[in-house]
């Protein structure tokens, strides 16, 4: 694989903690729980299990001065390039995931430094050497970071490099407007986004209709279905759509950043869309057997 092969992915990097209470919590009361600790984030998520599959990958995030030299460390380690800005005042985000019985998630979010994330922060110089940059739509929903990827966005589709982008969240899309989130991401060259995040930035329950709205804004449509597996298409519909395999549940975190990351490793490796789906499945079918967004 060549310089040019490298995927530029820019996102959060998190602290997970991953609550699984032993049944439906208590208010004002105590309930057992398994409570681990595990690194996460959307952004690190999706590099990491790109560097996992052997996909040359930087990664771009702002991070609390005192973590940084650990995180760096790590993702080194895990065959990430990390490209993090140290954040002098704010604590690198932390992010509580609440974990019920059947492995779905509820979140509760401090982004923290990575809020102060600015077009400073961008590294430019790595243009040269990207084939796709890949966007956690988190850094959409704050000004901060937003004006941060749209410059960076901008710079890349000049340079005719594509740009993918994950829905990241149905609660924070509705939160800054679904219509000004296709707005902002209108022309780039994938939109990737689960079944509730395609529903609520489409206004419709119907995958080819979903893939019809969603396909004026952006070259191409992945939807992320969970169980019934994923499909890929654009204006004219829906192109191809595989199931999942059935598998034992046990933490549905990440599961979409490694779809995310199978999609992308085989399509640099040539791989046509049918085979891209297929590693993208397969990868978010191992990601759901395990704790943590993270390979492990």
């Amino acid at each position: 694989m060549s310089e040019a092969d490298r995927v530029l992915v820019v996102g959060d990097v998190m602290t997970d903690v991953i609550v699984r209470p032993e049944g439906p919590l208590v208010r004002g009361s105590d309930r057992r729980a398994r409570i681990q600790s595990r690194p996460g984030g959307s952004g690190a998520n999706q590099a990491v299990w790109l560097g996992s599959m052997g996909t040359k990958v930087s990664l771009v995030a702002r991070v609390g001065a005192k973590d940084k030299p650990h995180l760096e460390a790590y993702f080194k380690g895990l065959r990430v390039d990390p490209i993090l800005v140290a954040d002098p005042q704010e604590p690198s985000g932390v992010l509580v995931i609440l974990v019920d019985a059947d492995g779905e998630r509820s979140f509760l979010t401090d982004r923290g430094a990575n809020l102060a994330l600015e077009p400073s922060d961008m590294p430019v110089w790595l243009l040269g050497e990207t084939r796709l940059v890949l966007i956690s739509g988190y850094s959409l929903f704050a000004e901060g970071p937003r004006r941060a990827v749209l410059w960076l966005a901008e710079e890349a589709r000049s340079r005719s490099i594509p740009i993918a982008i994950d829905a990241a969240s149905v609660g924070f899309l509705r939160e800054v407007g679904v219509g000004t989130f296709l707005e902002w991401t209108r022309g780039m060259s994938t939109l990737l986004a689960n079944a509730d995040e395609a529903e609520a930035l489409s206004g419709t329950g119907d995958l080819t209709e979903q893939m019809i709205a969603l396909g004026a804004y952006v070259e191409r449509v992945i939807i992320k279905r969970g169980a019934r597996g994923a499909a890929v298409g654009g204006r004219k519909g829906v192109r191809l759509d595989r199931p999942a395999p059935q598998v034992e549940v046990m933490d549905t975190t990440g599961a979409g950043d490694a779809f995310a990351a199978g999609f992308i490793a085989a399509e640099l490796e040539g791989a046509g869309e049918a085979e891209c789906l297929r590693r993208g499945i397969e990868a978010g079918a191992k990601a759901v057997k395990q704790v943590g967004g993270q390979p492990e």
